[in-house]
C-alpha cells in the first residue's frame, strides 16, 4: 500500500472519529431540540448513524461519477487504472476502522455480529484494491450499495424522534428506502455476477493468482447473503407499515454502513 493510500485511511479513520466526537452532537442539537432529550445510549447511535450518513453520501456519489466518467476502469474493470478508485475505498476502509472501534467500544448496546462480519469481509477484500490495485471497476461497483444507507439511518432518526409510523414523511422514507436498497443492493447483482463470470478463465482472471480469487469471490458472497437477509427484513418491515400491520410491534430493523436492518448503531453496507 502506497503512502497516500495510506494517509487517506488515516485521515478517514481521524476525521470520522471527528465527526462522531465533536461535530454531530453540534449539529444535531441546531438542526432538532429532539436530540437533547434522547438518553446518552441514543446520543450514541443517533451520532453513529450521521456519520454513516455522511460516509454514504460521500463514497456513494463518489462511485457514481467513477462508473460515468472513469474509462480506464469501465474497459479494464480487472486491471484498469485504479488511482480514484483506491481513493474511494481507502475513504471506505478508514470509515470501516472507525466504526469497528466504536462497536467494540459500545458492543453492550450497539454489538451485532453480523455488522461485524460486515466490516470484516469487506476490509479483507479492499485490502487486496489498495495493496495490489486490482478488481478497481467491482470495488467501485459494491460501493454503490452506499446509496441506501441514508434512508435507512432517516428511518431509525423518525424512530427515534416519535415520529408515528402513519407519518407521511415516515411511510415515503420508508418506501424510497425498500425501493433504494433493492435497486442498489438485489437488482445490482446479476449484472455485477454476469461481468465477474465474464473474467473467468480470461488472462486478466489468471493473473490475479488464488488469494485475490478467493478474497474476491469469497467476500462477495458472504456480502451479498447479508444484503438478501436485510433486505427480507426491510421488505417485511415496509409491508407492514404499509397494511397496518403490527403497528405496535417493532418493524423491519434499521441500518446502521451502512446499518442496515437491525436495532444497531451501523449503517455501512457493501
Amino acid at each position: 500500500m502506497e503512502m497516500r493510500e495510506v494517509s487517506v485511511v488515516t485521515g478517514s479513520f481521524v476525521g470520522f472519529q471527528v465527526l462522531f466526537s465533536v461535530a454531530s452532537p453540534l449539529l444535531s442539537s441546531m438542526l432538532t431540540s429532539g436530540y437533547s432529550l434522547l438518553p446518552p445510549t441514543k446520543h450514541t447511535e443517533w451520532n453513529s448513524r450521521l456519520v454513516s450518513t455522511v460516509h454514504a453520501l460521500i463514497v456513494g456519489l463518489f462511485c457514481l461519477y467513477i462508473l460515468w466518467f472513469d474509462d480506464a476502469v469501465n474497459a479494464d474493470p480487472v486491471w484498469g487504472d485504479p488511482e480514484l478508485v483506491k481513493l474511494n475505498v481507502a475513504i471506505t476502509c478508514g470509515y470501516l476502522l472507525y466504526d469497528l472501534v466504536l462497536l467494540a467500544r459500545n458492543w453492550g448496546t450497539m454489538g451485532d455480529s453480523f455488522f461485524v462480519c460486515h466490516h470484516l469481509a469487506a476490509l479483507y477484500a479492499y485490502g487486496y484494491v489498495l495493496t495490489r490495485g486490482v478488481l478497481p471497476y467491482f470495488a467501485n461497483f459494491r460501493l454503490i450499495s452506499e446509496l441506501s444507507t441514508p434512508f435507512v439511518n432517516q428511518r431509525w432518526f423518525f424512530e427515534a424522534l416519535s415520529y408515528p409510523r402513519s407519518n407521511r414523511l415516515v411511510v415515503a422514507n420508508g418506501i424510497a428506502m425498500a425501493v433504494v436498497f433493492f435497486l442498489v443492493r438485489i437488482a445490482a447483482m446479476p449484472p455485477y455476477y454476469a461481468r465477474m463470470v465474464a473474467t473467468f478463465g480470461t488472462p486478466a482472471f489468471e493473473q490475479l493468482g488464488q488469494g485475490a480469487q478467493v478474497a474476491w469471490i469469497t467476500s462477495c458472497i458472504c456480502l451479498d447473503i447479508l444484503n438478501t437477509v436485510w433486505m427480507y427484513k426491510i421488505a417485511r418491515g415496509c409491508y407492514k407499515v404499509l397494511t397496518g400491520v403490527g403497528r405496535k410491534s417493532k418493524g423491519a430493523p434499521p441500518d446502521r454502513p451502512n446499518r442496515l436492518p437491525g436495532s444497531h448503531a451501523n449503517s455501512h453496507r457493501d
